[in-house]
């Protein structure tokens, strides 16, 4: 029942933009029965509605948009991205946008900073093509710091599973598909505590990467997530259900005191997990990377969060691919505080493989 709560707090749809043929997919007319309740409003596209997607994305509903509002359409472009860090691939996403708000997030930017949940209906096409992408891979010959058996593909890039996964069987899905797959492993990152996916059955052919930070800190910044406590607490039930389970050191935010502050939350760890755990486990670190534009828009509804993620006393610009004003720690911080944080794990979690660190 606690669960259900927890659900029911972070969704409750009232809207439904959905384009004009998501009715002839199956998975389409499901979530339409699900929330018989909701007004519909019909889009010619999930990612062209004014009202959501202007450049500050309605910011004085921003809350409210990610808790009552879906959104469903259609993938067609399908491809998988090639990756070198937490996975081989990134597949084409069964979703985009999230009902959490963390303040730090990056996926806003793509969608006009307004960003509830977008589901994409058409999962047979997408898993059809999963499916031939790893066929075309053969066997994985060679290990490597990402896995030394199967590839692995990211499905999370664009979102949090736990959190879909409260809206459809997408992500179920895509668990039963890779557990069939001779060749290939799924991995994704969650900040959402969802029970339900202990009931996947995921032969340790999925890989849940569980995103923590010191608890003081994610309140300020993880908005509408679990919280740290339930994270750590829920690993070793999700090693028992089959998943592998590793986590995600991210993003790690400098200021006074935060190495202590991830010296106590490693030594809760380590004094949380079973054996079997701490045999497996596996770790990211990625430091925050903040961007001008996204503070701009956060100083309109989370202002205090930015006296922390917004530092340009200590921070570098640096520009996107796509040419956003990105900041990072300066060089020569960073380098410091990469080696501190690395060296704390070594010493606290010694079991740990860290994949990588930046």
């Amino acid at each position: 029942m606690l669960q259900e709560k927890t659900i029911d707090h972070l969704l409750s749809i009232h809207q439904i933009y959905h384009e004009p043929d998501v009715r002839d997919y199956a998975r389409g007319r499901e979530i339409l029965a699900k929330y018989p309740d909701a007004e519909l409003i019909e889009v010619k596209t999930h990612n062209l509605i004014p009202e959501l997607y202007g450049f500050e994305g309605a910011v004085e509903d921003w809350l409210w948009n990610k808790k009552n509002v879906l959104i469903l359409g259609t993938k067609h472009s399908l491809s998988a991205r090639p990756n070198t860090r937490s996975s081989h691939w990134v597949a084409p996403s069964q979703s985009n946008g999230c009902a959490m708000s963390c303040s730090y997030c990056y996926v806003p930017r793509r969608k006009g900073y307004a960003n509830p949940i977008t589901t994409f209906v058409n999962i047979e096409k997408i898993m059809g093509y999963l499916e031939r992408h790893a066929g075309r891979q053969g066997k994985k010959l060679t290990p490597d710091q990402i896995d030394p058996q199967y590839w692995v593909y990211e499905i999370g890039e664009n979102g949090d599973c736990s959190a879909d996964a409260a809206i459809c069987d997408n992500m179920k899905d895509l668990v039963q598909l890779y557990r069939g797959l001779p060749n290939a492993k799924l991995t994704f990152a969650t900040k959402f505590v969802n029970r339900e996916l202990l009931n996947y059955d995921p032969q340790r052919k999925t890989r849940i990467r569980f995103s923590l930070m010191p608890h003081h800190m994610s309140k300020l910044v993880d908005v509408r997530t679990s919280p740290i406590s339930d994270r750590i607490a829920v690993m070793n039930d999700f090693h028992e259900a089959g998943y592998e389970v590793n986590v995600s050191f991210a993003p790690v935010i400098f200021y006074e005191g935060w190495l202590d502050d991830w010296r106590r939350l490693l030594e809760e760890l380590d004094d949380s997990l079973s054996e079997p755990v701490k045999r497996q486990l596996a770790a990211e670190i990625i430091f925050l990377t903040h961007n001008q534009q996204l503070h701009e828009v956060n100083l309109e509804w989370h202002p205090k969060a930015e006296q922390l993620l917004w530092r340009p006393d200590i921070q570098q610009v640096k520009y996107s691919q796509t040419g956003q004003r990105n900041v990072r720690y300066k060089n020569n911080l960073k380098r410091e505080i990469v080696d501190d944080l690395v060296n704390l794990c070594t010493q606290t979690i010694p079991y740990c493989v860290i994949r990588y660190a930046f």
